[in-house]
């Protein structure tokens, strides 16, 4: 959709999975449009240093989001906003379902 924009599928991947998640890591995105691991990181590694993601490290999971301080975020956001309505409504479905594991019974937040 918008790729040509952006120079290349795999960033408009990893741009509409973090718009619609609000986070996401390299392999997540990966398994989740069953594409190769090193070409989504490669664009997540060029997104964070043109200051589009910013990322931080939990264990060893580096999860990236939106950097709040880019200046085109809101217009960025309304362009992704745009391009997904344009996505079939199985895919964008299966985006905005977010399901992570629960935590244990008893665990502490």
């Amino acid at each position: 959709m918008i790729e040509v924009l952006l120079g290349s599928k795999n960033a408009e991947r990893v741009l509409i999975y973090i718009f619609t998640r609000e986070e996401g890591y390299p392999r997540e995105i990966a398994r989740f449009f069953k594409t190769d691991l090193k070409s989504i990181q490669n664009q997540m590694d060029k997104l964070e240093a043109g200051g589009v993601l910013a990322s931080r490290a939990i264990g060893r999971t580096r999860p990236y989001t939106f950097n709040p301080r880019y200046p085109f975020l809101t217009e960025l956001k309304a362009l992704l906003e745009k391009a997904l309505s344009f996505y079939p409504a199985k895919e964008q479905e299966e985006l905005q379902m977010n399901r992570r594991r629960p935590c244990a019974k008893g665990k502490t937040l």
